[in-house]
């Protein structure tokens, strides 16, 4: 399409950033994750659901979102181990097609759908969304647009939106933060630690990247052409998600350093640990977005 010649696909994806995180070792990430190697928010239902129930029913709320009929193509932005994908194809029987940056990912996630009965396509490419331009009738992003930086949400939600029919629908889940002019009002104070932290999760976790607010969601996704038909937080989730990352990665410390290095291994708990600290403050929130084409 000529409209994206002058727009997002002049936009190089930030590989290196992306595989400086995800391409550490998928077997030191199989350590803490559950089977499913969903990496993002999980969905409780119960005080007994296990971790891997949970992050189906996190999935399983979004799908749910999408209205999804057989035959359809649902692209997944930033979708890992291919985890949604999977779940897709086996509940509603339609063609999917994921985008990651990540080289392990895509061998793994790949291997992974290649064993699902379906007779639908799946695939999972190496690309970025701002190198894909082909028509799809549903679009599911978790837990990727914190990656992005903020001068590219405007080509996101274009992109998005040029995709999709006329009855396009998006499921955006993401952590959001809060602009500083509101942390008085919410109680929150701002002190050195805090800001301490960000900078770490900035620079050694993952660089590159924007965390937003849902003013940022709202106002961006509006002005390419979708309307917002709901926000559901998930963010109590996400403190016992990371909860459970954490006490996993501990009780694996030996392998995780056989694996990875004592280095990587305390950055990594310093992380799960100040992160489900942000969330159970209220300074980091997670919420799914379900937006529809006006």
């Amino acid at each position: 399409m000529t409209e994206s010649g002058s727009g997002s696909t002049q936009l190089r994806p930030a590989y290196e950033d992306v595989q400086a995180h995800y391409d550490l070792s998928n077997d030191f990430f199989a350590l803490f994750q559950d089977p499913t190697r969903t990496y993002s928010c999980a969905y409780f239902e119960g005080e007994d659901t296990s971790l891997e129930d949970a992050q189906l029913a996190k999935i399983d709320l979004a799908l749910d979102k999408l209205g999804l009929q057989p035959g359809m193509t649902l692209l997944d932005v930033g979708c890992g181990w291919g985890s949604v994908m999977k779940r897709a194809a086996q509940r509603f029987d339609v063609n999917t097609l994921g985008l990651t940056l990540s080289r392990n990912q895509r061998a793994l996630g790949q291997e992974v759908l290649d064993a699902v009965e379906t007779k639908r396509s799946r695939q999972i490419q190496l690309r970025g969304w701002e190198e894909f331009d082909e028509p799809v009738d549903r679009i599911v992003s978790i837990e990727a647009f914190e990656a992005f930086p903020k001068d590219r949400y405007a080509a996101f939600f274009d992109t998005c939106h040029r995709v999709m029919p006329d009855d396009g629908r998006m499921v955006l889940q993401t952590i959001m933060g809060h602009p500083l002019k509101r942390w008085p009002e919410l109680g929150i104070p701002i002190v050195m630690s805090d800001l301490k932290f960000m900078r770490f999760i900035s620079k050694e976790i993952f660089p590159g990247g924007a965390v937003p607010c849902d003013e940022d969601v709202i106002e961006f996704s509006e002005k390419a052409g979708f309307a917002v038909e709901e926000l559901q937080y998930l963010t109590p989730h996400y403190v016992r998600t990371l909860d459970i990352w954490s006490e996993r990665l501990e009780a694996a410390r030996d392998r995780a350093i056989e694996v990875t290095s004592v280095e990587v291994y305390d950055r990594y708990m310093r992380y799960l640990i100040g992160c489900s600290d942000f969330f159970r403050r209220g300074v980091s929130e997670v919420g799914q977005f379900t937006l529809v084409k006006r």
